[in-house]
């Protein structure tokens, strides 16, 4: 009777567990969860609430040239918060597949210091760009004030990041992914504010390669003073 490999995995089942593993859970990723929890709040808001007062609170959002030069903290905090369009769920895979299994290499604090860095990083280099363009009069004062919100440049910090953790031929497949995804949007659509944002920040994903891969420093133990021998009394001498 041929042997018909019976408890080797099959393709199928391979596949299925790779995808299983790939699956951002409550216990390896809270934080890709939680920020895809708080972008799903705003979408749904976007939807369901009046329109008038979204567009205030996005344009409240928006890290365009003005807003940055008024409250930068507030507009670089709150502009990753909302997505860049109607629909919630390109960011879901987004996310799954950046993020997440960043998050499980590196802990969900330096996988949101690494999307941080990317969306605060190319934010003020390409709206520092916006700035030197009009001030030239190669653009107009309008772009000034341009809606500018999105996790565009945190997602592709993270695919930039993660590709320097993976093995040679899985890095050389994210840097493909995120070579076509940057260089698809400037030949689609040539806007001067992602057309600098998107390849900072996948610039910004690629310099951190060093430091993530050496890990997080351990944590410094306190000296200790060596302890002090207390003499003993010495005994009086007996009497005669």
């Amino acid at each position: 009777m041929a042997d018909t490999g019976a408890g080797v995995p099959g393709p199928y089942a391979r596949a299925r567990d790779l995808v299983v593993r790939a699956l951002p859970t409550p216990r390896r990723n809270p934080f890709a969860l939680l920020y895809l929890a708080l972008l799903l709040g705003t979408t749904l808001f976007a939807h369901l609430a009046d329109p008038q007062l979204v567009r205030r609170l996005q344009a409240l959002s928006s890290t365009d040239v003005h807003n940055l030069a008024h409250h930068p903290v507030l507009a670089l905090v709150t502009s990753g918060c909302w997505v860049a369009g109607p629909l919630w769920t390109p960011y879901l895979w987004a996310v799954a597949v950046t993020v997440a299994p960043l998050e499980r290499r590196v802990g969900g604090r330096r996988a949101a210091g690494v999307l941080a860095a990317g969306h605060v990083g190319a934010t003020l280099l390409s709206q520092g760009v916006v700035l030197a363009a009009v001030a030239l009069g190669a653009q107009g004062d309008d772009l000034l004030d341009a809606l500018d919100i999105g996790v565009s440049y945190g997602v592709l910090a993270s695919l930039g990041a993660l590709a320097g953790l993976l093995a040679p031929r899985g890095r050389a497949l994210a840097l493909a992914v995120a070579a076509t995804v940057v260089g698809n949007q400037l030949l689609q659509d040539p806007d001067l504010v992602t057309g600098v944002g998107h390849p900072v920040a996948l610039l910004i994903g690629l310099a951190l390669w060093r430091p993530l891969r050496r890990g997080p420093r351990p944590p410094r133990r306190p000296l200790r003073r060596p302890a002090r021998r207390r003499s003993r009394p010495q005994a009086a001498p007996a009497r005669v």
